[in-house]
């Protein structure tokens, strides 16, 4: 086996850098588990217009995410854009099969809350620490929703 050193939660095994798997608390809102890669913005997605439904794909010009898809991923926003119509775009995108395996939300407002029930999709939510320093787009993540554990795998 190669030598191995840590930096921070980084580890260099062989020359290859290699993050240590790391457990994130909050309250589980809505229960089941389900992991994907990590979609993660500070900035959310508009409901209307932001991601194509047939697809999954952001289609918000100039947002951060813009051609990647929501489809099976764990979809982390620090909050909602516009009215509680925000919720009906994200069931329209899991009708069609795109929608995300899981959402994560630092704290619930009226519309993340709604469209995590009409989802029905595992939630965390009530997260004390920094999601956004700590977790990174393409992350594979897993969520608990029943225990409120948010496992970075990788």
């Amino acid at each position: 086996m190669g030598r191995m050193s840590a930096i921070g939660n980084q580890w260099i095994l062989g020359g290859a850098l290699m993050r240590a798997k790391k457990i994130i608390t909050g309250r589980g809102a809505l229960g089941g588990i389900a992991e994907g890669p990590a979609m993660i913005s500070r900035q959310t997605i508009t409901g209307w217009g932001g991601v194509d439904i047939f697809t999954g794909k952001v289609v918000e010009p100039g947002y951060p995410l813009e051609g990647m898809s929501i489809k099976d991923s764990v979809l982390i926003l620090d909050g909602s854009k516009g009215s509680n119509g925000w919720s009906v775009f994200f069931h329209a995108a899991k009708e069609a099969g795109c929608g995300p395996a899981a959402l994560v939300f630092p704290r619930l407002d009226s519309r993340t809350a709604v469209t995590a029930a009409v989802l029905n999709v595992p939630l965390v939510t009530d997260i004390a620490e920094d999601l956004f320093a700590l977790i990174r787009v393409g992350d594979r993540l897993r969520i608990d929703g029943d225990r409120g554990i948010i496992e970075i795998l990788g």
